[in-house]
């Protein structure tokens, strides 16, 4: 499975539209705090609506709780619209973290240079998509990808 990692968002009803893309595809979701607004805000359950009993949420009260709390090994793939790599070019894999930063400020120097990244291709006049619809966009394609992979097999390699 994929993880969905939130740094530091800032807008609820984002918050909770990126809680029920993690419920429909069944991907562990992180926050990490400080958080722009409070875990009962009705924004956020709003946007949830009756998916929260299937969102396996995971809050951490810091980036170095967050960081503590990875497995040995694991791969954290940062977003921004200054990435290295489009995003059709990287091959995800299981246990992949996804990691997107705030709405208005986008994932800080000092945690961006520390992954690798990748960026959403917008051919059109727009800087960047809205925090909930970037992060359905990534973890779609990473289903994708898994899916068609299919058990025991790497992704894009037949």
């Amino acid at each position: 499975m994929v993880h969905l990692v939130l740094f530091q968002p800032e807008i609820p009803q984002n918050a909770g539209n990126v809680a029920r893309t993690a419920a429909a595809l069944g991907f562990p979701l992180h926050l990490i705090r400080p958080l722009g607004f409070r875990l009962s805000h009705p924004g956020l359950k709003r946007a949830g609506l009756d998916y929260w009993p299937y969102v396996d949420l995971r809050v951490h009260d810091t980036w170095e709780a967050f960081l503590a709390a990875l497995p040995p090994g694991a791969r954290v793939l940062a977003f921004s619209a200054r990435g290295e790599r489009n995003l059709y070019q990287a091959r995800f894999q299981e246990g992949d973290y996804l990691l997107f930063g705030p709405e208005t400020r986008g994932l800080p120097p000092e945690v961006l240079g520390r992954f690798p990244s990748l960026y959403i291709p917008m051919p059109g006049p727009v800087r960047s998509l809205n925090l909930a619809v970037a992060v359905g966009v990534a973890a779609y394609e990473a289903y994708r990808q898994l899916r068609e992979a299919g058990p025991g097999r790497t992704p894009g390699r037949g």
